[in-house]
């Protein structure tokens, strides 16, 4: 999701990369939950998220839905699924009655990114602390790889470029479009193709790239 930011005001004035170490170490979040209760609908879930999501839950994109687990809303022009929070402070639907997280081995990845954000600039991105999001005090130092935790970061990082870039391009062609056929059309094709699509167990990256080709 596009957003214009200034990082003097919302980070810490640096800039990281997978190999670097950056304060976020909480604990575990031994106690808090509140991240999973006042995010809004602010966590779109990218092709990985669902499919991590499938193969952790077993559920199809379509029973997510069914569940209320995830909800479906327009973002920069394009139509994207996220998280579904309940109302009250009752938070992710995926919290437990202990308040932790019951599917925090294949959680979505702006989940594993929190406090951390990504800048977009040069044809690639780099991750920057929020430091007013996360109220834990005394954080430790964890290199970002390993906050993510994600197997193979370097394919994990070239699907989120591809993916922002082409959902970018995808945003610009719904802007442009002039007819509201084509606007309908060209919204639910990424929808269709990336989301609704099953994919199998092995190999997304694969099935990934296959898919994008397809879209352009």
């Amino acid at each position: 999701m596009e957003r214009e930011i200034d990082l003097a005001e919302i980070s810490d004035g640096r800039l990281y990369g997978a190999e670097d170490l950056v304060k976020v170490g909480c604990g575990d979040c031994a106690g808090c939950s509140s991240c999973c209760r006042e995010t809004g609908n602010t966590i779109l879930l990218d092709p990985y998220d669902i499919w991590q999501l499938g193969c952790g839950t077993g559920l199809t994109f379509e029973a997510l839905l069914g569940q209320g687990r995830i909800e479906l809303r327009m973002a920069d022009g394009v139509i994207l699924p996220n998280l579904k929070l309940g109302e009250n402070g009752e938070g992710c639907g995926f919290l437990n009655a202990e308040g932790r997280c019951s599917i925090h081995p294949f959680r979505p990845g702006l989940c594993r990114l929190f406090p951390l954000g990504r800048i977009y600039e040069d044809g690639g991105f780099r991750y920057f602390i929020q430091v007013h999001e996360c109220g834990k005090k005394n954080r430790s130092k964890v290199k970002v790889k390993k906050w993510l935790g994600i197997p193979d970061i370097r394919q994990y990082e070239a699907f989120v470029l591809a993916w922002h870039d082409y959902l970018k391009k995808v945003g610009s062609q719904v802007k442009q479009a002039r007819e509201e056929a084509r606007m309908k059309e060209l919204t639910m094709s990424v929808l269709k193709l990336f989301y609704l699509l099953p994919y199998e167990k092995e190999d997304f990256y694969g099935q990934f790239r296959e898919r994008l080709s397809r879209a352009e």
